[in-house]
């Protein structure tokens, strides 16, 4: 009989870690269903509002509205208006200071035969429509007269205006639309090389890669600046994000790493790193932070590791603690489903301030009293659930509700200090022109051009947080950058260069014919 118990008790065990193993399992395969398949959005369904029409519905005519109608057999059915008209096409939807409006006249036909005494124009009827022109370029020609003093017999001509880069054939306004083109918009080169001999423009693809690294070379001292800026900043976030730079070997290439670091003054720099260990961290924002800093991060440890190296505040991010929760749906849904809803209302506080422009002690004391509450229900509900939940150390839930225990100090920084957001999601959009990227350019041949990818997605990224055309941009400071004095490179940052120069930028030459 005793064996026969300890053969059933083995069994029992055996049973309990291969269910174990295929819950485990499963939660894997749905983890990479969904990664290939599936949404990878982590908004939740809200519950439906009888006062909030779904998408594309339309609300109820009232039955004295006179809808216009046509006429079909047994019924009358009302028409549709054509994808995109307005009520009477007049309505504008772009700027007139920033889109060139070409004006066409369209002739009354009643007025043929009539001559100017016959008919009155009461009035005009306006409409717009969108055109595109394909792949615009301009040439460029300057002529230089030659001439020859009569009394000196002396020959002389003007030299060749200078141009961003020595000797060559590239407009700064061409420079900048490649780079905005291939960094802001994500378009690689060999595409925009398509596209210039579509249009009839014969230059060699590795012509454009030698452009692109000369022009971003000058704006490294920019980015360097632009850095110092973000190490100055009291309340930093860090993230990483993994790209594909560099080879190994024939055929092989090297997994690196992007360490963007965003500062308080709505500055980001994408700094470049081939690995993703912890000393890079420290040559990130550096060994000597401000009074009272505080580093926004994820749950990485080298980030903990920092923070007590520097003795500065870790904050940690609310987003990625509920990322574990939302991944525990499938196994535990009615218990992760509960903490999904509490962290929800922490967001739920933090957008009321945002609705309510709230800062400094007013955002501080709206967070006391409204988040406050919400965080200590949360963890006393792990506390509950870590003592009592009988789930084996391998659950996902048990996985998040692990992290959020021992990261119950950071995750409550932000509810005193008014500076500090609850999450990285600012960081999070911020990095997103980085896996954009990767699905359109793939990867890095060198470690440098990984270097310089960073640089000029620093300063894109930085003109969009501060509402600047990356274009115009990039127009007036690789004009400005060989003149600017270096003591005073940091005006040239997207911030300042909007306080300094943004009223008066430099242009290129084709500015005088489009003008």
């Amino acid at each position: 009989m005793s064996a026969s118990a300890d053969q059933v008790a083995s069994l029992v065990h055996a049973n309990s870690v291969l269910r174990t193993e295929i819950a485990d399992l499963k939660h894997q395969l749905e983890w990479f269903r969904r990664q290939i398949f599936g949404k990878k959005s982590e908004r939740r369904p809200c519950e439906a509002d009888g006062s909030q029409l779904n998408l594309m519905e339309l609300p109820a005519a009232a039955e004295d509205a006179a809808a216009p109608g046509k006429t079909v057999a047994a019924h009358t059915r009302r028409a549709k208006a054509p994808a995109g008209a307005d009520s009477d096409g007049s309505k504008l939807f772009f700027d007139d200071k920033q889109v060139p409006v070409e004006v066409i006249a369209v002739p009354n036909p009643e007025t043929d035969g009539l001559g100017p005494d016959e008919y009155q124009v009461i009035g005009e009827k306006v409409s717009h429509r969108l055109a595109q022109r394909p792949g615009s370029y301009v040439i460029l020609k300057y002529v230089r007269p030659v001439i020859k003093r009569r009394d000196t017999a002396a020959i002389s001509c003007p030299l060749a205006p200078q141009g961003v880069l020595d000797g060559s054939r590239a407009d700064v306004s061409f420079v900048a639309g490649m780079l905005v083109d291939k960094f802001a918009y994500h378009q690689p080169l060999y595409r925009l090389h398509l596209r210039l001999s579509d249009r009839g423009i014969k230059v060699s693809r590795g012509w454009l890669t030698q452009l692109t690294h000369a022009a971003i070379d000058l704006l490294v001292p920019i980015h360097a600046a632009q850095l110092d800026s973000i190490r100055q900043s009291r309340v930093k976030a860090m993230d990483e994000t993994p790209i594909t730079a560099g080879r190994t070997g024939p055929g092989k290439l090297r997994s690196a790493y992007f360490w963007p670091l965003y500062g308080e003054r709505d500055e980001v720099s994408f700094l470049y790193f081939p690995t993703r260990a912890a000393s890079n961290i420290e040559d990130a924002p550096g060994l000597s932070p401000p009074e009272r800093a505080v580093l926004l991060s994820d749950g990485y440890s080298v980030y903990s590791s920092y923070a007590r190296k520097t003795a500065i505040t870790h904050a940690q991010c609310w987003t990625h603690t509920r990322r574990l929760f939302f991944e525990a749906q499938k196994i535990e849904p009615e218990r992760a489903a509960h903490a999904l809803d509490l962290i929800g209302k922490i967001h739920q506080v933090e957008a009321q301030i945002r609705e309510r422009d709230l800062r400094g002690p007013a955002k501080r004391a709206w967070r006391v009293q409204h988040a406050r509450p919400l965080v200590t229900q949360f963890f006393v509900w792990i506390g509950v659930q870590f003592d009592h939940q009988g789930l084996l150390p391998s659950s996902p839930l048990t996985k998040a509700i692990a992290y959020a225990r021992e990261r119950r100090a950071g995750l409550e920084v932000f509810l005193d200090d008014s500076d500090l957001p609850a999450d990285t999601n600012h960081l999070e959009r911020a990095l997103r022109v980085i896996p954009m990227g990767r699905k359109n350019w793939n990867f890095c041949w060198t470690e440098i051009g990984a270097e310089y990818v960073g640089v000029i997605q620093s300063l894109v990224v930085t003109c969009r947080l501060h509402d600047i055309d990356p274009y115009d941009y990039l127009v007036d400071v690789l004009q400005r950058i060989s003149e600017h004095p270096a003591s005073k490179v940091e005006q040239l940052t997207p911030r300042l260069w909007k306080q300094h120069c943004a009223d008066n930028p430099l242009r290129s030459d084709l500015h005088r014919f489009n003008g």
